[in-house]
C-alpha cells in the first residue's frame, strides 16, 4: 500500500474517499463516531451530539438515477425519490460490494488533528483518537475530512428579541422526529428551507395550527416535473446549463423564474422570494401549495419580536398562544479536532482551493469533501471529489500556485454572488463544478467527439439528465456499463411506476421540448422578415 490517509466520517463522503484510495493505492484508515455507516441517512430516534440527525419522514430531493455513486445504480425496484432506510440499504450494499467496511473504525472520535513539527517537508499530519475512554495518536501522510456540513446546528436566538421570556418550547429542527407529540398544538416554524417546509407540512395533518416564517422567501417546486418526470431528470442537463452560461443574464433570469412558477404564481403564496433571479437551491415540497390553499399552513414574514406567548411579525400580525418554535434555519460548519484557521484564512470565511484544499498549506495533504453545496445531487459530487482529492494527496495531480489558487478562489466568490447571492457561499453549479473536477482527472466527456463517434449517446448526454454514469464514461475509472447505464436510464426511471400497466410507458422526447420552444420566436422572425420584404 501507499501513503496512509485519515478519513474523518464514514458518511457517502467517506465511503466514497475509502473507495478512491483504494483505487488509487493508498492505505486508507476511516474513523467513524457512532457504530455504522451512513452519515446523515442513518435514521436514529433521537439527536446524537456531533452527528447528523435527520427525521422519520425523511425522503431524498434527487432521484435515483441523479444520486447514485456512478458506477453502481440503484436497483431498478426502487422509486425514484427514495426514504432514508433505502437510501441507508443502498450505501450498506455499496460499502460491502466494494469492500469498504474493514477499513472503517466504528465508536471513534477524532479528538485533534495537527501538522508534525516537519510539515514543510513531510506534509504529515497527527491525528488522535478517543475509543473506549483510551486515546491514540497516529502518524498520518494526508486527512481528508468528510464529516458533512448538517452536524452544528445554526440557533440564532439573538436574532429575535424578546425570546427569552417565550414560555413554550423552542428548539432546531435537527431534534425534530415525528409529529405525534404535537397533536392540537399551535406551532411556528422558522425558516422556509426544505427540513422548515417538510415539518411544516408534516405537522398540518395533527396539529391545530402551523405557521411558517420566512424572512426572504424561497421557490417551492414539484419532484413531479414536466409530463410526471422526475424534476431533475428534467432540468439539470448540459444543454440548460450551456443556454444559462451563454445567454444574456435578463433571458436567463427570466426563463428562470417562468420554470419557478410553472406550477403556481409564487407571489399568491406569499412564497415569493425577495430576490427571485437568485439561483438558490429551491425548496422540493409537493404539499405545500396544497397546504396554504387548504389553510392548514399559513406564510408569515419575519419575526420581529417575542412575547411570553406569543410572535410579532414585521407586518404588525400576531401569532397568539404557541405552543412551540421549531428552528429550520440550517447549520453552521465547525471542525472542532483541528485549527480552523487553516480553513479560515481571510476574513473568517472559509477559503478553499475548489471547495476542497486550503490554499496555504506547505503541502496539500489536507482536503474536506462534502462541504461544498452544488444545486445536484450529493453522492456524485462527492464521488468526484474524491477521485481528484485522492490524486493530489498521491501527487499524480498537483495545485497550482497559492497566488493562482486564490485568483481562481476570487473569481469563483465573484459568480457566486452573482449567481447566489451572500446568503451562502458554499453554492455552486452543479454541472460546472463536476466538468471542472472532472477535467483534472481526465474523466470529464468529449461532447463534439461524442455527436461524431457515438450520436446515440450524445444526444442522451447534452440533452437528457447530467446522470452521474457520464463521469465513468471515459479516462481514469473508466466503467464498462456507463455507456450502456445512460441509455437505459429512463427505463428504470419508469421501471417502479410500471405496477398496472396502462398502454406502453412513455420515455420524454429530449429534443422536442426544445424544439417546441424555439418554434415561437422562429415563427415570429419569420414573419418579421416576410413583412419587412
Amino acid at each position: 500500500m501507499g501513503k496512509r490517509v485519515a478519513i474523518i466520517g464514514a458518511g457517502v463522503s467517506g465511503l466514497a474517499t475509502i473507495r478512491s484510495c483504494l483505487e488509487e493505492g493508498l492505505e486508507p484508515t476511516c474513523f467513524e463516531k457512532s457504530e455504522d455507516i451512513g452519515g446523515l441517512w442513518k435514521f436514529s430516534d433521537h439527536a446524537e451530539e456531533g452527528r447528523a440527525s435527520i427525521y422519520q419522514s425523511v425522503f431524498t430531493n434527487s432521484s435515483k438515477e441523479m444520486m447514485c455513486f456512478p458506477d453502481f445504480p440503484y436497483p431498478d425496484h426502487f422509486p425514484n425519490f427514495m426514504h432514508n432506510n433505502k437510501i441507508q440499504e443502498y450505501i450498506t450494499v455499496f460499502a460491502k460490494e466494494k469492500n469498504l467496511l474493514k477499513y472503517i473504525q466504528f465508536k471513534t472520535l477524532v479528538s485533534s488533528v495537527n501538522k508534525r513539527p516537519d510539515f514543510s517537508v513531510t506534509g504529515q499530519w497527527d491525528v488522535t483518537t478517543e475509543r473506549d475512554g483510551k486515546k491514540e495518536s497516529t502518524v498520518f501522510d494526508a486527512v481528508l475530512i468528510c464529516s458533512g456540513h448538517h452536524v452544528y446546528p445554526n440557533l440564532p436566538k439573538e436574532s429575535f428579541p424578546g425570546l427569552k421570556l417565550f414560555k413554550g418550547k423552542c428548539f432546531h429542527s435537527r431534534e425534530y422526529k415525528e409529529p405525534g407529540i404535537f397533536k392540537g398544538k399551535r406551532v411556528l416554524v422558522i425558516g422556509l428551507g426544505n427540513s422548515g417546509c417538510d415539518i411544516a407540512t408534516e405537522l398540518s395533518r395533527t396539529a391545530k395550527q402551523v405557521i411558517i416564517s420566512s424572512r426572504s422567501g424561497s421557490w417551492v417546486i414539484s419532484r413531479v416535473w414536466d409530463d410526471g418526470y422526475p424534476w431533475d431528470m428534467v432540468l439539470v442537463n448540459r444543454f440548460e446549463t450551456f443556454l444559462k452560461n451563454n445567454l444574456p443574464k435578463a433571458i436567463s433570469d427570466w426563463w428562470y423564474k417562468k420554470k419557478m412558477n410553472a406550477k403556481f404564481k409564487h407571489e399568491n403564496y406569499g412564497l415569493m422570494p425577495l430576490n427571485g433571479t437568485l439561483r438558490k437551491e429551491p425548496v422540493f415540497n409537493d404539499e405545500l401549495p396544497a397546504c396554504i390553499l387548504c389553510g392548514t399552513v399559513s406564510i408569515k414574514p419575519n419575526v420581529k419580536e417575542f412575547t411570553e406567548t406569543s410572535a410579532i411579525f414585521e407586518d404588525g400580525t400576531v401569532f397568539e398562544a404557541i405552543d412551540c418554535v421549531i428552528f429550520a434555519t440550517g447549520y453552521g460548519y465547525a471542525y472542532p479536532f483541528f485549527d480552523e484557521s487553516i480553513i479560515k484564512s481571510r476574513n473568517n470565511e472559509i477559503t478553499l482551493f475548489k471547495d476542497i484544499f486550503p490554499p496555504s498549506l506547505e503541502k496539500p495533504t489536507l482536503g474536506i469533501i462534502g462541504l461544498v453545496q452544488s444545486l445536484g445531487a450529493a453522492i456524485p459530487t462527492v464521488d468526484l471529489q474524491a477521485r481528484w482529492a485522492v490524486k493530489v494527496v498521491k501527487g499524480t495531480c498537483t495545485l497550482p500556485s497559492i497566488t493562482d489558487m486564490m485568483n481562481d478562489i476570487d473569481k469563483k466568490m465573484r459568480e457566486r454572488l452573482k449567481w447566489f447571492g451572500t446568503s451562502n457561499t458554499m453554492l455552486t453549479d452543479y454541472i460546472n463544478y463536476m466538468d471542472e473536477l472532472a477535467s483534472f482527472i481526465g474523466a470529464k466527456p468529449n461532447i463534439p467527439w461524442l455527436f461524431l463517434t457515438d450520436p446515440k449517446l450524445a444526444v442522451e448526454v447534452f440533452f437528457g439528465p447530467c446522470s452521474p454514469y457520464q463521469f465513468r464514461l471515459v479516462g481514469p475509472g473508466k466503467w464498462p456499463g456507463a455507456r450502456n447505464a445512460i441509455l437505459t436510464q429512463w427505463d428504470r426511471t419508469l421501471k417502479p411506476m410500471k405496477t398496472r400497466a396502462v398502454g406502453t410507458p412513455l420515455k420524454p422526447c429530449l429534443l422536442c421540448r426544445w424544439v417546441r420552444l424555439l418554434a415561437l420566436p422562429i415563427l415570429v422572425v419569420a414573419i418579421f422578415l416576410a413583412w419587412i420584404q
